[in-house]
């Protein structure tokens, strides 16, 4: 019988939400963590994080917003201790593919002393449906300054279910699993799958990271501008354009298609517009 609580830091996020579910379904005891949850975690109060952290056996880390972000490796390297001291046993730690800050991150935790999974994470899918990308889906044109390199985009149910695989099972300790999809898409093929799912006319036009940047600085100001713009210039250059077997790895299958994300977003309802 399980007793002790598995944290879920970011609880209310893509894939905080989908690991609660799980976690919750397959029986194991979860607490959740975010700022507005019955036992607040909030990144910018630290003072709530030992509350947080107290009697947790096991806890999941997405750092919100970014890995990216000034101050991310201070934080994260600030749970750790704050875990430690709480007498957690296991950190599985959501990181970003090819950012250099988050790999600082990822050292943090494989150097805590603590047991450890790290969860390496291509371009999400669920962008297109649940992210800040399912407007401009829903108004037909996709900007990004992405070119026509191709992504390995990844399922963030994938993601979710090796986290909770490796938040409830040893044999992930000290793994680090890199998770892509089955193939590489460019962000036109993309826009064709969704566009056929959705029976809605979708296309993606490239832009420059200049006007990305223009474009973020009416949607966040200029920090949000100024770090997402970094993470395009770090990330969408090509160098992310192969496939992993992280998924395989951890969990003895095959990473879902982007097809099937598409079919399953469509049928829930995520690219109808209002009436």
């Amino acid at each position: 019988m399980h007793t002790a609580p598995i944290l879920v830091i970011g609880s209310t996020g893509k894939t905080g939400r989908r690991i609660i579910k799980s976690l919750s379904e397959k029986g194991f005891p979860v607490r959740e963590g975010s700022r507005n949850s019955a036992i607040p975690f909030d990144w910018d109060r630290p003072e709530t994080w030992a509350s947080a952290l107290s009697g947790v056996k096991a806890a999941y880390v997405s750092y919100f917003p970014d890995l990216a972000f000034p101050g991310a490796a201070e934080k994260i390297e600030a749970l750790t201790e704050a875990a430690r001291a709480a007498g957690v046993g296991k950190l599985v730690l959501l990181s970003g593919r090819g950012e250099a800050h988050a790999r600082k991150c990822e050292q943090i935790i494989r150097n805590s002393g603590l047991d450890f999974t790290l969860v390496r994470a291509a371009w999400f899918a669920q962008n297109f449906s649940e992210g800040y990308l399912q407007a401009p889906v829903l108004d037909g044109v996709v900007a990004l300054p992405a070119g026509d390199i191709k992504e390995p985009i990844a399922d963030v149910d994938d993601i979710a279910d090796v986290a909770v695989a490796a938040l409830t099972d040893d044999r992930h300790n000290g793994e680090l699993y890199e998770i892509t999809g089955p193939r590489l898409l460019s962000f036109a093929e993309a826009a064709e799958e969704i566009s056929a799912a959705a029976g809605i006319p979708v296309s993606y036009v490239p832009i420059t990271l200049e006007q990305f940047h223009a474009g973020m600085l009416e949607i966040g100001g200029p920090l949000i501008a100024d770090v997402f713009t970094e993470i395009c210039r770090e990330t969408l250059d090509g160098h992310n354009a192969y496939l992993t077997d992280g998924v395989q790895r951890a969990l003895g299958r095959a990473p879902r298609d982007f097809t099937e994300f598409c079919r399953n977003a469509a049928a829930s309802g995520a690219w109808k517009k209002a009436a």
